[in-house]
């Protein structure tokens, strides 16, 4: 059987890992008043035109027979790393690989050990915006390639900096390789170990060994999983109820208990004049377009089914000519939640892979005592999104959606399972098996 080598992408912010004392990279953009729209999806190999959409969480799938991303890849999907800089100037940009142990701090591998050619490269694709009021330049490379190969399961993060100097970094984007070796069984189940079919989901796994890579110790792997993508609640390295010779059984884990939290809501602003899903008008002021979205409360009601993306997005726009990436306007969107106080014992964020699922100011909201509400208005590209209203308490630091979007059994969420194997005197973590739950 031919041995199968993946890549995943995982988005969430930088910040330090309760798992090691090392910095944890997470896809992020670090200077968001200059830099926008730092996304991933995928391409063909062969045309280099966009598949299915632009996934922010995408995977590629390739036999291992030779290096990935070298000249014998039959593989058909490569990853399209792209980012708007907010002017007409051309910058000159860089990026480097970095190899990540599985809690997103870098290993002890040297860069021979998981790259063939070059660990570093110039950003040499760029094209400056059409017509639009906000002056952008789009740049973009494709990941694997000919010049750096991957040659090592686990986890990675992409550098991008300016001219050449690593202090001037913009952002890191956070990828894994997986080479699965385990086959992972799971199911989603609402009645949990601390209540039945109310506000949580649990899910129950287990991890077999295939038998042609039976080796090490069963105890020598471990597992993480996260919930559309965030870190923020993700289950790092939970131990398992039941270790057998071929197999880790995690039943009636409460490590794996997840609040199930409500359907993404979502906006679209593929029109300059027309107000689309979500937003209630669209108007101009000078020189900048303004979407201002419906003021709609916090959700404490019953579950609603509606068809959401879990947290993700695309871009769009509407009367483009030759192409979206290019022409689509920025927009000012205005978030606003009536609410007649405060809250004083947690903060309220705008939550999803718009923010990187991250936790800082510019998706923090913001409580205006005179028009009773909470607000937040961010400068963002036209198209579909997804996003959250997350509340995070003062006490325990913890995101909780029971506050803002109500949580419920029946929501529709995406799980994905990583599987990592750390054998005895080892350097860094394989990524042995990955899988994804809807």
């Amino acid at each position: 059987m031919r041995t199968i080598l993946s890549i995943v992408v995982f988005l969430c912010a930088v910040t330090v890992s309760v798992q090691s004392a090392g910095v944890a990279y997470r896809t992020k953009v670090l200077t968001p008043e200059t830099v926008k729209t730092l996304r991933m999806r995928y391409v063909d190999s062969r045309t280099m035109e966009p598949i299915g959409g632009n996934p922010v969480r995408p995977f590629l799938v390739k036999p291992i027979g030779e290096e990935l991303g070298g000249e014998g890849d039959t593989q058909q999907h490569l990853l399209e790393i792209s980012f708007d800089e907010l002017s007409h100037e051309t910058k000159q940009y860089t990026y480097t690989l970095l190899h990540l142990n599985a809690d997103g701090t870098e290993s002890g591998l040297s860069s021979s050990e998981y790259v063939a050619g070059f660990t570093t490269q110039d950003i040499t694709e760029y094209e400056h915006s059409l017509n639009t009021s906000q002056l952008y330049t789009h740049y973009s490379f494709v990941f694997p390639n000919e010049d750096m190969r991957l040659t090592a399961s686990g986890n990675y993060a992409l550098k991008i900096y300016e001219d050449g100097d690593e202090d001037k970094t913009i952002a890191f984007l956070c990828f894994s390789v997986v080479e699965p070796t385990t086959t992972i069984t799971a199911k989603v189940r609402p009645n949990t170990d601390i209540e039945i079919n109310k506000r949580y989901q649990q899910l129950d796994i287990d991890i077999s060994r295939q038998l042609s890579a039976v080796n090490g110790q069963m105890t020598e792997y471990f597992i993480v999983v996260r919930q559309n993508g965030r870190y923020d609640n993700q289950a790092y390295a939970p131990k398992p109820n039941f270790i057998e010779s071929n197999k880790l059984r995690f039943t009636n884990c409460k490590a794996l208990i997840f609040e199930g939290g409500n359907e993404y809501r979502h906006f679209d602003t593929y029109s300059n004049y027309f107000a689309g899903t979500g937003v209630d008008r669209i108007t101009h002021d000078r020189n900048d377009y303004h979407a201002l979205l419906f003021a709609e409360p916090f959700r404490t009601g019953a579950y609603i089914h509606e068809y959401d993306v879990d947290g993700q997005w695309l871009v769009n726009a509407e009367r483009t000519l030759y192409d979206i990436d290019t022409e689509a306007e920025y927009m000012w969107v205005h978030w606003t939640v009536p609410a007649p106080n405060p809250w004083f014992d947690g903060i309220v964020y705008v939550g999803g892979d718009l923010f990187e699922n991250s936790l800082g100011p510019r998706n923090r909201m913001q409580y205006d005592n005179s028009r009773k509400c909470y607000w937040l208005n961010a400068l963002v590209k036209q198209g579909g999104y997804d996003y959250q209203y997350w509340f995070v308490s003062s006490e325990d630091k913890k995101v909780t959606l029971q506050r803002t979007e109500g949580s419920h059994w029946e929501t529709e969420n995406e799980y994905t399972i990583y599987v990592y194997y750390r054998p005895f005197g080892s350097r860094a973590d394989q990524l042995v098996g990955l899988q994804v739950l809807h």
